[in-house]
């Protein structure tokens, strides 16, 4: 199993708290045996949250993909009526890697400071957030919004503006329990709805015509 850039560095910390905990246990059990144990458990964990699985489903040319896994928050327009929004939330048991929804150029990449809400709350709009704005061929875009929560403190972009980008591949990636806010033209028609499970470069968000 892939894992994400972010992930191997922290599995080699888990790994050397593991090996620490196991030379010590050999002179002193009951302090090796715990940091042992905890090491594992850090180790396990690492290797579930930071898995990048590879994603190749195809998609038609009318295909919005989605660019993460998660449960659908709200979907509908919020400041701007030109705007179509759907928000996802990632808890940490979902992969934390984000895709791009369609095939174009990162156009602009705006990284703003914020608050530290829980990623599921109406507030987390207003937290630690990067948006990636993709624009596409005839007139479409799209905007994929990393949102940190209560937990998450990292965002990692994989991207910069004016890098080309394929419908689905790996643009960025948040840690442990987020958002993804998703922001389309106005006029897009999307398929899913709140509460539903979506799942990065395999769900269909939704299509660029109306129908």
């Amino acid at each position: 199993m892939n894992l994400a850039p972010a992930g191997w560095k922290i599995l080699i910390v888990t790994i050397a708290i593991t090996a620490i905990g196991g030379l010590v246990a050999y002179w002193c059990r009951w302090c090796g045996v715990p940091l042992l144990v905890l090491g594992l458990l850090l180790t396990a964990f690492s290797v579930y949250f930071f898995r990048d699985p590879e994603r190749d489903r195809a998609f038609g040319p009318d295909d919005i993909i989605c660019p993460a896994d998660g449960t659908v928050l709200s979907v509908g327009h919020e400041d701007d009526p030109e705007v179509l929004v759907v928000r996802i939330f990632l808890s940490v048991f979902n992969v934390h890697v984000q895709r791009s929804p369609l095939a174009g150029t990162v156009e602009k990449i705006k990284y703003e400071k914020g608050a530290f809400a829980v990623a599921y709350k109406p507030e987390a709009k207003v937290n630690e957030r990067n948006l990636i704005r993709i624009k596409g061929e005839n007139g479409r875009w799209a905007g994929v919004e990393q949102i940190t929560g209560a937990i998450a403190r990292r965002i990692a972009c994989y991207v910069k503006e004016g890098q080309a980008v394929s419908g689905g591949e790996r643009v960025g990636m948040i840690y442990f329990g987020s958002q993804v806010a998703v922001y389309l033209p106005k006029g897009s028609r999307v398929l899913v709805k709140e509460g539903d499970k979506v799942a990065g470069a395999e769900t269909i968000l939704g299509l660029w015509k109306a129908k």
